[in-house]
């Protein structure tokens, strides 16, 4: 097997305000030529490093918006969310779950703060990646995955050296919770301080991860630290990761999706005709309707 190696490494990108309850740093699309193409099956990544909210009565967030043509994950290691949608569904992202969403034919959606955790104000660390849809699936029924930490699938490293949770996707033997419409691979990498191991994805695999927590030694000679992004080469199959100190890592990998991508705001879709299409069927109530 021939080794992955880094391409670049990221520091996290001067953060910005999503609503007034999201604070991000924005890792695709980006420079340093990271479109959606280049790490395609994955559009786009909003990472909300640790930051603490204080208390409030008024839950901050993101009020309605609508999705088309593609899947949002949200990953949440500290805090909560609330959230609802015009197809009535809601429930609560808490610490360590996953909510796998895909708007594919089109939904309203808003994200809040979780009540609770907005009147008490705390650290909030979320995650959250949209993930490109097929043109064949594009426009099919939207569904939701919300997958509490105890469903995720897990692989514990020998010797003590932490666990690896298999959100999509497979690492070793076990299989990750969630179903996926294209080969797509989502772990958290929660790793004791000295624990070593490695990862395989196909050559042609978008790879990268994002260090939540801790540091790492990537291929024993890189390090990268906690908010930090790493882009992989897509010259090798193999990489090892070695936590300098206890670690959080997300890693992803993803077949591409070789098709024309047009997006625009909330969409992303394939032409500008079916953009304009996505426009028109939000201003002629198609998506449903959702309280603000």
């Amino acid at each position: 097997m021939k080794t992955k190696n880094i391409e670049l490494v990221l520091a996290p990108p001067t953060p910005h305000m999503v609503g007034d309850g999201f604070r991000v740093h924005n890792f695709i699309p980006s420079g340093h030529n990271l479109d959606m193409k280049r790490m395609s099956p994955f559009i786009m990544m909003d990472y909300n490093s640790k930051f603490y909210f204080p208390p409030t009565d008024q839950p901050r967030g993101v009020s309605v918006h609508p999705h088309r043509g593609f899947e949002t994950v949200t990953i949440a290691y500290k805090g909560k969310v609330a959230h609802h949608d015009s197809s009535g569904n809601s429930g609560v992202i808490g610490e360590g779950d996953v909510q796998w969403m895909t708007a594919a034919s089109g939904i309203l959606h808003k994200e809040y703060h979780e009540e609770e955790f907005s009147k008490n104000g705390g650290d909030f660390q979320m995650v959250q990646l949209w993930v490109n849809l097929p043109a064949k699936d594009k426009m099919s029924t939207p569904k939701y995955q919300g997958i509490t930490n105890d469903q995720i699938n897990k692989f514990e490293l020998p010797e003590n050296g932490g666990v690896i949770e298999i959100i999509a996707g497979q690492y070793e033997n076990v299989k990750g919770t969630a179903s996926t419409f294209t080969p797509v691979h989502l772990l958290n990498a929660k790793l004791n301080k000295g624990a070593k191991t490695s990862f395989n994805f196909p050559a042609n695999y978008n790879t990268a991860l994002l260090v939540i927590e801790g540091s790492i030694k990537v291929n024993d000679t890189e390090n990268v630290p906690a908010n930090h992004f790493a882009l992989f080469q897509n010259d090798g199959e193999t990489f090892t990761i070695e936590a300098i100190e206890n670690t959080i890592v997300l890693i992803l990998s993803g077949e591409p999706i070789n098709e024309p991508i047009a997006a625009h705001g909330p969409f992303v879709m394939n032409t500008q005709a079916e953009i304009m299409q996505a426009f028109n069927d939000v201003n002629m109530g198609k998506f449903g309707y959702l309280e603000e």
